[in-house]
């Protein structure tokens, strides 16, 4: 067990990848905080669903958009269970823009993507790297997106910055080294509620990929623990997409 006495922050823990990556971590023994933004009711669920099955977990609300949400956040998670060891960047939102309407993409859309989806993870990961360097050690597993890789995605900029957040992965393994490990799992289509209304277009793409099956979160959440294990890897983007990008 790995994860024994590991204080694990999961964002957007209650929900899709989150909460199959906090599933994942509670049964490997760590202690894992829940964060969620507007999900209050997932993430109390997950939480409860750990605790019943003997794990500890708490819920947690914070803006990873907001930087001193987020310092609070890591401050209440330091005096309820001890120093984050493990952080998973998980919180993402899209708006579901056709590529080529470039003129539907507003500043606001732009704004809102990138002050989660690249910004947030970067706050996150500043506030935790103090109490990592201090106790020796730890590790950061962005989730990013083949959106990042191919340039389509749910809009144009989800795509952008879902690039930005494989680029914040490489930058962040230069300047947390050596202590601190930063790696991204880039997951292709993955059967979660971003699909709803979309469930025919899913089912659809299934075939087409090269093994046939749309990743499920726990699929996801399995890779980003072994990434968290791996102690002689950082910097690296990791595609997990049933063959989607071949």
């Amino acid at each position: 067990m790995p994860f024994v006495n590991k204080v694990a922050l999961v964002t957007g823990g209650g929900t899709g990848i989150g909460k199959a990556v906090s599933f994942a971590l509670a049964k490997r023994r760590a202690a894992v905080a829940v964060n969620y933004s507007r999900s209050k009711a997932d993430a109390e669920e997950t939480v409860q669903k750990i605790i019943e099955e003997g794990g500890r977990a708490i819920a947690i609300q914070a803006d990873v958009s907001n930087n001193d949400e987020v310092i609070e956040m890591v401050k209440s998670i330091e005096n309820l269970l001890g120093n984050v060891d493990l952080l998973v960047n998980n919180a993402s939102i899209t708006h579901h823009i056709p590529l080529y309407d470039l003129d539907a993409v507003t500043e606001d859309i732009w704004y809102d993507l990138f002050d989660v989806n690249a910004k947030g993870m970067f706050y996150c990961a500043r506030a935790v790297a103090p109490m990592m360097k201090t106790s020796g050690q730890g590790a950061i597993v962005n989730v990013g997106s083949i959106a990042g890789l191919t340039g389509v995605g749910s809009s144009l900029p989800y795509a952008i910055s879902k690039s930005a957040v494989h680029g914040l992965t490489k930058s962040l393994a230069r300047a947390l080294a050596p202590h601190i490990r930063v790696n991204c799992v880039a997951p292709g289509a993955v059967a979660t509620r971003w699909w709803a209304g979309r469930v025919e277009l899913m089912q659809n793409l299934a075939p087409t990929l090269l093994l046939q099956q749309i990743a499920t979160p726990e699929d996801i959440a399995q890779f980003i623990c072994a990434a968290l294990e791996q102690e002689a890897m950082t910097g690296q983007i990791i595609t997990v997409d049933s063959g989607q990008t071949l």
